[in-house]
Formats: structure tokens, sequence, C-alpha cells
């Protein structure tokens, strides 16, 4: 499994309540359509308008290939055209996970 980690600095933080609404309801909802996605999840990390970056998101998936696919589909498109519309990712981090890592059954 690969992880993908995504620094995000929104465009106006006066839209945060915005931003968090359209992740928690379409960006969440849209992560079935695209199969490399095995995990998806976006932190809040600050609210101050001049922090470096806002949020952070993680996303596992099945392999980077198989994302890149996912990323030249119309769904996904969609997600961005939306997205760079409020926020901007200003660093991405990548690797390979290391063993089956731990989850708490919540």
């Amino acid at each position: 499994m690969d992880t993908i980690i995504h620094k995000i600095r929104l465009l106006d933080i006066n839209k945060a309540s915005d931003f968090e609404r359209w992740v928690e309801t379409t960006d969440y909802a849209t992560c079935p359509d695209l199969p490399s996605v095995l995990q998806f999840d976006v932190h809040r990390v600050s609210q101050a308008p001049d922090a470096s970056y806002h949020y952070v998101e993680i996303i596992k998936v099945t392999s980077h290939t198989d994302f890149a696919n996912d990323m030249n589909t119309d769904v996904f498109a969609g997600l961005v055209s939306r997205f760079t519309s409020m926020a901007e990712v200003i660093e991405e981090v990548s690797g390979v996970q290391l063993g089956l890592g731990y989850r708490a059954n919540y």
C-alpha cells in the first residue's frame, strides 16, 4: 500500500467552513468512485491566516500507478476543479507503508 500526504493551504481562510463542508460531503463521498483509494482523511492543522498550511490530507492507495489512472478520470477532474478554487497543495510526500501498520478497532 502506498501513502500520499499533502499539505494544503486555503486561498481564503475565511472560506474554511466551505472547504470543510465540501471535504465531508463531496470529497469523502467520491472516494468509492476511485478504485485505487483505500483510505482518505483530511485533518485541520491551523486556522491562522498566516499559517504555512491549514490542512493535511492522507491518501492510502493500492499503488501510485493505480492512483495515476484514477487521476485521469472525469470524476477526479471534477474534484480537482472544485479543490483548486478553494485551496492549493503546497507540498507532497509519498511512500510505501511498512507492514500492515496498526489501526484500532473502534
